[in-house]
Parts: C-alpha cells; sequence; structure tokens
C-alpha cells in the first residue's frame, strides 16, 4: 500500500520550499517524512491515510480546547457569515481587547497583529520609540519571531562563523526554524555585538541586538543606559521548557528600572496557556510590555502587544511610533479568540495543570524504569522531556546538550509508530489541551513505557 503521506510531501516539494511552510515540520530534526495531516477532532490528529493520532503538538499551543472544538466553529460559522474582514473597526476586537486587559495585570491597552513575529517586532519597536534607545538585550534560546534584529546569534569569533545555521544549531522552539537553535551562546556569557542568525539578515540589523545567558542577569556594564529593552521568555519554551532561576525574573525588572530600559515578557505561548491569565501573574513580576498569540487567536492567526495605557499611545494615530496591519484584528480571529477566553476560567485551568502534573510525572517514571536518563520539567501546563541528563535544565547550553544526544528523534519515531504525535524536535513543549482525557494521556504513557524500552536498546 502507498504511504500517502510521502506522496502528498512529494508534491509539496515541488511547489513549497523544502515541502513546508514553517521550517520545523520538515521532520529535519528526527529524519522522516512529515505526516500529512487531513483534519483533527479533540485530542486527535487523522493523516491522509486515515491514521489516528494523540495530537501532544495541538498547533504549538494555540489549540487549547482541542481541534474543531464545536464552540469555536460556531463562533466562526457566526463570524463568517457576516464577512471575513473589513479594514475597518469591529465590535470583536473591542470584546477581545477588553477581556485580555480584565486579566492581564498592567495591561490596560492592547493592539492586535496576526504573529507572535509581528507583535514581538511591533513591541520592540514601541520600546525604542518610548525610550530614544537603540539597544535590545535577548536571551539565548528564546525565540521571538523570525523579524531581522531578533534572527541574531551571540558572539563575534571565527569560531561561530565557522558554522552554518544547521551545524549551529538544531531548529528550535514552536515553529522557531533555526533561531533559537543557531544561537551558539558564549561560556564567557555576553559577548559584545551580535552575528545574523540567518543568511538574509544584515549584520547592521543585529548590531544593536546582544545575547545574553539565560537565568542571568546581565550587569550594568552591558544592561546601561543605551538599553531600550529587555526581551524575554519569562518561562521559556523554545528550547524545551526552561523554568526561571529564582530571583531571575525579578532581578530583570529591577536592572530594567535601574537603566531606564523596558522590560518586555514575550508570552506568546505561556499567555492564557499555564494561567488564568499568565507567567507574569504566578511568577509576580509585571513587564512595561507583554506579548501573546497562540491561545488568544483560537487557532486562527491573531497575536497581540500590550501595557500600560501611557506607553500604548506612543503607537500611530495618536503617537510617532508607526505599526500597522490590514488584517490586525481580523473579525474571525477575534471571534475564535473570545470563545476560547471565555471558556478559560480558573477552574478549567486547575483542572489542566492537574492533569500535567499527573502526565509529567508519569512520564518520568516511565523513562527511568526504561533506563533512560532523562528530565521532565514542567511549569504549569506546560512540560517537556530534556534525555541525556538528569539534571535541571537551565539555559540553552544544556537544552543543546540534550538536543545532541540525538536519543529524541528515536524516541520521537517509536511514539509515531504507536500513533502518538509528539513535536518534531528536541526543543519543543509537549502540550496536553483541555480535550485530552485521562484515557488518551494514558494512552501516552503507555506508549511511551515501550518506545522508551526501544529506545534504550539503541542508544
Amino acid at each position: 500500500m502507498n504511504d500517502l503521506n510521502d506522496e502528498w510531501f512529494a508534491r509539496a516539494q515541488r511547489v513549497i520550499p523544502g515541502g513546508v511552510d514553517s521550517p520545523v515540520r520538515s521532520f529535519s530534526s528526527v529524519g522522516g517524512t512529515p505526516v500529512t495531516v487531513d483534519h483533527g477532532k479533540g485530542a486527535y490528529l487523522y493523516d491522509v491515510n486515515g491514521h489516528r493520532y494523540v495530537d501532544m503538538i495541538q498547533s504549538y499551543g494555540a489549540v487549547i480546547l482541542g481541534h474543531a472544538d464545536p464552540g469555536i466553529t460556531s463562533a466562526l460559522y457566526d463570524a463568517i457569515s457576516k464577512g471575513t474582514t473589513f479594514g475597518t473597526p469591529t465590535r470583536g476586537e473591542v470584546l477581545l481587547a477588553e477581556e485580555i486587559c480584565a486579566r492581564v495585570p498592567g495591561c490596560e491597552q492592547v493592539r492586535f497583529v496576526s504573529s507572535g513575529t509581528e507583535a514581538a517586532m511591533s513591541a520592540i519597536r514601541l520600546a525604542r520609540g518610548a525610550t530614544g534607545r537603540d539597544r535590545v538585550i535577548k536571551f539565548a534560546g528564546c525565540y521571538h519571531g523570525h523579524s531581522d534584529g531578533l534572527l541574531a546569534k551571540s558572539g563575534s569569533g571565527v569560531a561561530v562563523m565557522g558554522l552554518s545555521g544547521s551545524e549551529a544549531g538544531s531548529e528550535a522552539g514552536s515553529e522557531a526554524g533555526s533561531e533559537a537553535g543557531s544561537e551558539a551562546g558564549s561560556e564567557a556569557g555576553y559577548l559584545p555585538g551580535s552575528l545574523p542568525g540567518s543568511a538574509g539578515v544584515p549584520v547592521a540589523s543585529v548590531s544593536d541586538t546582544i545575547i545574553c545567558p539565560y537565568n542571568q542577569v546581565p550587569s550594568h556594564d552591558v544592561l546601561d543606559e543605551k538599553v531600550a529593552c529587555v526581551i524575554v521568555e519569562p518561562v521559556a519554551a523554545n528550547m524545551g521548557v526552561v523554568l526561571p532561576a529564582p530571583g531571575f525574573l525579578q532581578g530583570l525588572r529591577n536592572a530594567c528600572d535601574a537603566a531606564g530600559a523596558l522590560l518586555i515578557f514575550d508570552e506568546v505561548i505561556t499567555g492564557f496557556r499555564v494561567a488564568y491569565s499568565n507567567a507574569s501573574t504566578m511568577c509576580g513580576v509585571i513587564p512595561d510590555i507583554y506579548c501573546f498569540g497562540k491561545v488568544i487567536g483560537g487557532g486562527l492567526p491573531l497575536a497581540a502587544f500590550g501595557g500600560k495605557a501611557g506607553l500604548l499611545k506612543q503607537l500611530a494615530p495618536v503617537g510617532p511610533v508607526y505599526q500597522a496591519g490590514t488584517l490586525s484584528g481580523n473579525p474571525l480571529a477575534t471571534a475564535a479568540g473570545l470563545s476560547v477566553l471565555n471558556r478559560l476560567d480558573e477552574n478549567a485551568f486547575t483542572t489542566l495543570a492537574s492533569k500535567v502534573e499527573s502526565f509529567a510525572a508519569g512520564l518520568q517514571s516511565v523513562l527511568s524504569d526504561a533506563g533512560l536518563e532523562a528530565a521532565v520539567q514542567r511549569y504549569g501546563t506546560l512540560c517537556s522531556v530534556f534525555f541525556g541528563t538528569s539534571n535541571t535544565v537551565s539555559d540553552y547550553d544544556t537544552a543543546s546538550a540534550s538536543a545532541a544526544t540525538g536519543i529524541y528523534s528515536k524516541f520521537f519515531h517509536h511514539m509515531l509508530d504507536r500513533g502518538v504525535m509528539l513535536p518534531p524536535g528536541p526543543y519543543e513543549a509537549l502540550f496536553v489541551g483541555l480535550a485530552h482525557s485521562d484515557a488518551d494521556l494514558d494512552y501516552v504513557l503507555e506508549q511511551a513505557r515501550t518506545a522508551a524500552s526501544e529506545t534504550a536498546m539503541r542508544i
């Protein structure tokens, strides 16, 4: 019998570069042919061969209620009957903005965009416009989209420039392509200046981008009066799930205040995923600017950045910082997002956190029983597995060391053969959603037991 996945991927490669519209989907990090999905329902994906998989990708966190959720589908039917886009203000964007601002401390206004990349790019432009400064600090292993200024890797040495994108690191982060994986990090921490992390990015575009190690607060020599902003994932979820060290986020808040720089929390993944609002409420640190995405679009292209009204009023048309988008605040996306947020009450997150806690503990036990050295890390409703270590993974260097073992790809294919769709890359979070039943998660753990034993025999 022909594998229709092979046929569809061959067709895709003829008309789409690499056969995919985002690099992580290509299976290049794990090998083999990507699964071409025909449809999804609840916690399951169905490929073009009709095979069913328990889906642990969940569109990299964008789907929290499950695929083809009836409530979201109904909201979309109602919205689409009225029109798909208008290029004018709509009620839906106001209602969704009100809901986000009501939930998130320190967020009084939001501006909608169509992707997390746009949100981070626009947030940085806002910070630069508000402070009159140019420099940006980001952290190795954190992914903030593919705008030129953020496709940077640290260092200025020949050792870094001598690596191609694929050699410098594997694909990292949800839909991250090669950006986070290409960051070389630095044994010495900060190195002045940055290098492009992709062909096509001019050196000038990253000359004001500074890369620092995650979980280390930059010194005043680095985070000084020339820095416009620090952008960070408060809980890193693009190099696996890496928790902030005690004092790290508060240290960033203090250092930014001392330097007059703005603090940006990229919560494209964690926002409305780890808690009723976001990670900042769990860690008790409030940034100046938030970036949101994934969940707030209900599975449609939607993201946002926001903060205090005084700061957001720097944006056009009332301020000098220009930002725009024809499809920003699209009525279909805002209808889907509002439908999701209306369902995500405190009880929903209590239920989901309990599921993930039990699942993560079960996965750790299964891997350990099989003799695989692994660390399953969890923050609220997010978890991931790092193979080749039993120690806490706290930064990109330790995350990349785990990825370099190659164990994940073996485990991935054993799970895929057993009807479990894991993210096709070792830097990804595992997304448990509200559509996953206890029986679904028990099934995943049952298959993981066998897959772990088979993986252990092949390393």
